[in-house]
């Protein structure tokens, strides 16, 4: 009879503490819902990421005109002493090399800047141009196509890789200041929990079962 009461008492003060009861933990479902909507970012509307989108591809189309009235003009003055350069980093020495300062950062900033649009542009356009590897191939890609019509159509006009290498950090530069925080304000990316994906799941495999019936 004593170890039943004692057991009885034991099963009776389970709930309880040393500063009085302890309450009931909450449902884990329910707590994780509540912390995923905080957490989780405000995403605009679909209106506001068309407009934007469309603004961006506006601005795309308006430095695609800019970019071919700088580098695809011919210059016949300067066929004597243009010549194509397929070596990495060899008109860059040339340019740090000359005497005249100015001249070097009009080429070698020119070229940068020319690239910075590319990095602030294209993460507006879609979540799927956004990313530093994404960026960098898209720039390299574009100034590459470029650079081939300069060589082998323009007068005056010569194959540079560095150009691609400057256009490209220009790309990246802009990308890191500017285009990764617009791209995450316009296209943020929701991340889901390992309940939530379970969820997601569930949810699919109802609708699946009920479309079958």
């Amino acid at each position: 009879m004593r170890m039943w009461r004692r057991d009885r008492r034991t099963d009776e003060t389970a709930g309880t503490g040393a500063d009085g009861p302890v309450p009931p933990e909450p449902p884990r479902e329910k707590v994780s819902r509540e912390e995923v909507s905080r957490e989780a970012p405000r995403r605009p509307g679909r209106a506001v990421r068309a407009l934007v989108a469309l603004v961006a591809l506006a601005g795309m189309v308006a430095f695609a005109i800019v970019l071919a009235r700088l580098t695809l003009n011919a210059s016949p003055a300067s066929v004597p002493l243009t010549h194509s350069n397929l070596t990495p980093g060899s008109s860059i020495r040339a340019y740090l090399g000359q005497p005249e300062f100015v001249e070097t950062v009009k080429q070698l900033g020119g070229n940068v800047l020319l690239g910075v649009p590319f990095g602030v542009l294209l993460p507006l356009l879609s979540r799927r141009t956004r990313g530093l590897v994404r960026v960098a191939l898209l720039t390299i890609v574009t100034m590459l196509f470029v650079e081939l019509v300069q060589g082998a159509l323009i007068t005056g006009r010569a194959f540079d890789i560095d150009d691609v290498m400057l256009n490209t950090a220009g790309a990246l530069l802009g990308y890191l200041l500017v285009g990764r925080r617009l791209g995450r304000a316009v296209h943020p990316r929701v991340r889901r929990r390992w309940w939530q994906r379970r969820t997601v799941r569930r949810k699919g495999s109802e609708r699946a079962l009920a479309a079958d019936r």
